[in-house]
């Protein structure tokens, strides 16, 4: 490798990481928030808040004419998927471990195959399944069935759920067979969500404190910017060399959940911890 592409590498590896850890501070704002206000009106701001940090950053970097598409049906059924996930996600973090929640969010790839071979025909190597296998065991580990109430049940699969919702919306990107400039995707992903999730808000909508719109604020802005970050480390640096670094947003959540809400790091986390991490490594390298 020559010194420009390992100096890419390196540059995109940083990224991921920072990216990475302004999206575990983005989920403990959320758990912190959460008890306080209706998922409704937090999806709803996390959206419209995320948007007007975005749009006068696009304008200037492209103009208008770099917000135009052919595409809003792919941008609008996206945009519908992806929110699903975000409502989902959002509901997990009330209750569940910042950790374990984090670690439902990245079986997401496993369930990537899955909906790829029923819905889009393509085939997965055998490799591939015991990495999906592995990753699903991992969630049980986590999950206990031993100790686990149904409430945990709850928000366990609603965690699960967000994460099969995350992965169709990324199956229906190349479903749809359309190329679109991440700033582009971004954006409208913002806008149709926004949309999409102001008739729930208004409809059962409180008012935050001044307190509350300061972390409101700061989700957002963690949101964009990790959004930023993540997508220039895939532009300037080989996915399958620094898709692993993905998974340092674990250890940024358990240090998180241990200062903030002295959560401890258990055994059975660890051992989940260790199998989907270790299946997602694994997925990555099969996938390079």
């Amino acid at each position: 490798m020559s010194a420009s592409g390992r100096q890419a590498l390196r540059q995109g590896a940083a990224f991921v990481l920072a990216g990475e850890l302004l999206l575990a501070i983005m989920g403990a704002i959320i758990k912190h928030l959460a008890p306080e206000m209706p998922n409704a009106v937090l999806v709803f701001l996390r959206n419209a808040l995320g948007l007007a940090i975005l749009l006068p950053i696009l304008l200037v970097r492209t103009g208008p004419a770099g917000l135009k598409t052919r595409h809003l049906r792919f941008h609008l059924m996206r945009a519908v998927i992806g929110v699903s996930a975000m409502y989902c996600y959002f509901f997990s973090l009330e209750k569940l471990v910042l950790t374990e929640a984090i670690l439902l969010k990245l079986t997401a790839p496993f369930f990537i195959p899955i909906i790829a071979l029923l819905w889009l025909g393509e085939s997965t190597s055998r490799a591939a399944w015991l990495t999906i296998a592995a990753g699903f065991a991992g969630v049980l580990v986590i999950l206990d069935p031993t100790a686990a109430g149904f409430q945990d049940y709850l928000f366990v699969a609603a965690g699960l759920l967000g994460a099969l919702l995350g992965a169709t919306a990324k199956v229906t990107i190349r479903r749809m067979g359309v190329t679109e400039p991440s700033a582009r995707i971004v954006f409208y992903f913002g806008l149709f969500g926004t949309m999409v999730t102001a008739p729930a808000a208004i409809a059962g909508w409180q008012t935050p404190t001044p307190t509350q719109w300061l972390w409101l604020i700061a989700l957002a802005a963690c949101a964009t910017l990790a959004q930023m970050l993540i997508t220039t480390a895939y532009r300037i640096a080989p996915a399958g060399r620094i898709g692993q670094f993905t998974y340092s947003s674990v250890l940024f959540a358990a240090l998180l959940g241990w200062l903030f809400w002295s959560e401890p790091f258990t055994l059975e986390q660890a051992l989940g911890c260790a199998l989907i991490v270790g299946a997602g490594l694994v997925n990555t390298r099969l996938r390079r």
